[in-house]
């Protein structure tokens, strides 16, 4: 933590003030809170070249620590001002009505650590989509947000109230996919609190159980892999983005780096899964655990021998493997809103459609500026350079 942000901040509002964690206390704090996102823990700050950080928590009156956050920070070039971001978190009581008590000393916080404006990602879900009612809805032009939603969480709603009404902006705005949001709006997950492995082929569909099959008779060997096998991890993932029109722009370089950072914390949090067939790897999967949660971050794969479907083999293995460990989500990340069948981004949509899972919304990430005149310029130039990279 650099001296300019180490600001020994204690402010106080309503019971709650905030100051900084160790990197102990905040694992500490978050192994109370199983679904705590990846991001938020403090290894991933040793993913993130270029921006400083620092760990905080919310402590109550009598000194119990009540939330936290992993607060990351990026100079704003030829200034000594901070863009703050806490990806998919603070870990705090967002069904606490009293919001002020959380908001109020994390704004007071970052402004004397020289940020102009701070990004958060709120937990709750907001809305939820059955694949069944999806499936049917398919269509030229249509969206998600098209479809009367299977579930509407009523606490999601309620924070979205609470912050619009305090002057925070949702990131994109209420459009479909939140584009200018770091972290994916719309996610994908497979429910697995208590499911079977029975339970879950049988939710998969007849396409999935079928390649499989296919795979397992053709020889596909899903085997564990290690940092040496990341170099060919991204040479997949180049091979994968090109064909799929995409683009991650993450180097081998952050890959290694999270690698490194996420086991260094506890090994095995993150894993790469390899599907071997003949001697050869045809498709490679990250995998990351925390707590209650597993994710299916990134997933790559070479242009031959798809017929043996290297990737449903790992996303099997992958989904067992979350099953066996006791989660109760997981969690495949990002996927578009588009339903439309002749849109390229809808086919990754359609392959996840398999696993009998959800879409959901997420709040997504809301921002607002620290206040006063050169806090909100920066904050404006900020965003101009977001809606034009």
């Amino acid at each position: 933590m650099s001296a300019l942000l180490a600001t020994g901040d204690r402010s106080r509002d309503q019971g709650l003030r905030i100051r900084g964690l160790t990197a102990a206390e905040h694992r500490t704090q978050l192994a109370t809170h199983a679904d705590a996102s990846f991001l938020q823990y403090p290894s991933w700050a040793g993913v993130k070249d270029g921006w400083a950080s620092e760990t905080v928590g919310w402590h109550g009156d009598g000194g119990e620590l009540a939330g936290s956050a992993l607060i990351l920070y990026r100079q704003f070039p030829g200034t000594r001002k901070y863009f703050a971001y806490i990806p998919e978190g603070p870990v705090a009581d967002w069904a606490d009505p009293g919001i002020d008590r959380w908001l109020r000393p994390l704004v007071t916080h970052l402004r004397a650590a020289g940020a102009f404006a701070v990004r958060i990602g709120p937990s709750p879900a907001y809305r939820r989509w059955d694949t069944a009612r999806l499936k049917a809805a398919t269509g030229p032009g249509r969206t998600v947000g098209d479809v009367l939603a299977s579930e509407v969480d009523p606490l999601g709603a309620a924070v979205a109230d609470r912050l619009r009404a305090r002057g925070w902006r949702r990131c994109g705005g209420d459009g479909e996919d939140g584009d200018t949001d770091a972290q994916p709006r719309y996610v994908f997950r497979v429910p697995l609190a208590g499911r079977t492995p029975d339970d879950l082929w049988a939710g998969l569909n007849q396409e999935w159980r079928r390649n499989i099959r296919r795979a397992g008779k053709a020889g596909v060997r899903v085997v564990t892999g290690s940092a040496a096998e990341l170099p060919e991890f991204h040479r997949l993932l180049r091979i994968t983005e090109e064909r799929d029109g995409f683009r991650l722009g993450r180097s081998l370089a952050y890959y290694e780096r999270q690698y490194a950072a996420l086991n260094a914390e506890q090994p095995g949090r993150m894993k790469l899964l390899l599907a071997v067939h003949e001697g050869e790897i045809l498709a490679a999967h990250t995998m990351i655990s925390t707590g209650r949660r597993v994710w299916y971050q990134t997933g790559a794969s070479a242009d031959h021998r798809r017929e043996v479907r290297p990737s449903n083999a790992l996303q099997w293995h992958m989904m067992c493997e979350a099953q066996a460990q006791g989660a109760e989500v997981y969690d495949m990340r990002g996927v578009s809103s588009t339903l439309d069948p002749d849109d390229r981004p809808f086919g990754l949509l359609r392959w996840k459609f398999g696993t009998g899972g959800q879409v959901v919304e997420t709040l997504g990430e809301w921002e607002t500026s620290m206040g006063g005149a050169a806090n909100t310029a920066l904050y404006r130039a900020f965003q101009a350079y977001l809606a034009h990279r």
